[in-house]
């Protein structure tokens, strides 16, 4: 079974990585790195949960992308 998270932790985890996207990755160790410089979190087990969350949504954002580029496929057109 998954963990719940607070709707605090997902909207400070999509608010982040909103603002940058191109600085998180998939690795959680480098995304709570990140995170460490970009707000000032009053606990460790918070970090720790925005991190995880922050992980998780960019994997999930890849596989729906990567879901619809199977469905639809790429459509290249060049203009000559």
């Amino acid at each position: 079974m998954g963990s719940i998270r607070a709707s605090n932790i997902k909207r400070i985890a999509q608010e982040i990585v909103e603002e940058s996207p191109d600085e998180f990755s998939k690795d959680f160790h480098a995304n709570r790195e990140v995170l460490k410089t970009k707000a000032d979190f009053t606990s460790k087990k918070t970090l720790n949960s925005v991190a995880g969350y922050v992980t998780r949504y960019i994997l999930k954002k890849e596989s729906r992308k990567k879901k619809e580029m199977e469905e639809y496929g790429t459509v290249t057109t060049e203009v000559t």
